[in-house]
């Protein structure tokens, strides 16, 4: 079982508003909150932000590099990704892959794939 994940992030505000609302909308509760990070829970597990050290800050994130790829989270249904696709795109959340989408994780794969504030890549998949 995960216990949590922690990230760091570049701007901890645009972080908070992004996650903050995505997390909630996936039926996360804000967890801790301080000076410079946050985290959100459901259940037994937990998902931690953390603003960068200013001296690591130039390093920059890219998801092909080792490390993190991306975190992909379950939806209820296809309509639900498809109501967080709408949401997603009036909040002008970069969306990826849309000449694929909602399948660009093969055909019998139902996903919507989007990027937060630093360009890390997440997932919100159907139920197959």
């Amino acid at each position: 079982m995960l216990h949590h994940v922690e990230m760091n992030v570049s701007d901890i505000e645009a972080s908070r508003k992004f996650w903050g609302w995505l997390l909630e909308e996936l039926g996360y509760n804000l967890y801790q909150e301080w000076e410079n990070g946050f985290s959100y829970k459901e259940n037994t597990t937990y998902l931690v932000f953390v603003q960068v050290q200013e001296r690591f800050q130039d390093a920059g994130y890219h998801r092909s590099r080792v490390g993190l790829n991306h975190l992909a989270f379950h939806a209820e249904s296809r309509e639900h990704v498809d109501k967080m696709t709408e949401k997603l795109t009036k909040r002008q959340v970069p969306i990826l892959y849309q000449d694929r989408h909602p399948f660009a994780g093969g055909e019998d794969y139902y996903a919507v794939f989007f990027e937060d504030p630093d360009r890390i890549k997440v997932e919100l998949a159907a139920p197959e």
